[in-house]
């Protein structure tokens, strides 16, 4: 049985990483080592051992290195890749901004960690139906696979900017339309 590293490990891995610049996860391919009592609630918020980690310097540290495999997550440094959970997304898209109007608009979010993405092509919005509140549950990607979910005051905006196209209604970004809802479901 591998034993976990410890938080201060992989905060010192990701601190030496991010003097470095944004670290290349995408390139690092070590051994799992296992899970660790660290999660990610809905609201963005992070745990480790159950207890909320308070400096925001260190969540992003740990957002740094962090990396989705299918239907995991894991915090990944050159030596080690360990999992732990996200219970919706890692990140929570907290603003929006438009810029241009129909297919020459541009949709800039801003995460809870300060992240900005503009939705396009490689950055694409989906709308999925909350199973336990029948609500929509808006995400964007925000990068390699990781997505925000967008809070409800911005996905009110992304409504308001929206329109129909070819009985969808959905939104332009980035050269894209992202279909929301079909559009006989916005009555």
């Amino acid at each position: 049985m591998v034993t976990p590293p410890s938080i201060s490990s992989l905060a010192e891995a990701a601190e030496r990483a991010r003097a470095r610049g944004t670290p290349p996860v995408h390139l690092w391919t070590p051994d799992f080592t296992g899970d660790i009592d660290m999660r990610i609630a809905r609201d963005g918020s992070w745990f480790y051992q159950g207890t909320p980690i308070g400096r925001p310097e260190m969540v992003a540290l740990f957002a740094s290195i962090l990396r989705r495999e299918g239907d995991r997550h894991f915090l990944v440094t050159p030596v080690e890749k360990v999992g732990i959970k996200v219970e919706d997304a890692p990140f929570l898209a907290v603003d929006v901004e438009a810029s241009g109007e129909g297919r020459e608009q541009e949709l800039t979010f801003t995460t809870n960690l300060g992240e900005r993405t503009t939705a396009g092509p490689d950055h694409p919005i989906r709308v999925e139906i909350d199973p336990k509140s029948d609500e929509p549950a808006p995400y964007v990607t925000v990068r390699d696979g990781l997505e925000a979910r967008i809070d409800r005051k911005s996905f009110y905006r992304l409504v308001e900017w929206g329109e129909e196209r070819d009985g969808w209604f959905g939104l332009w970004s980035g050269g894209a339309f992202f279909p929301i809802t079909a559009s006989e479901d916005m009555a």
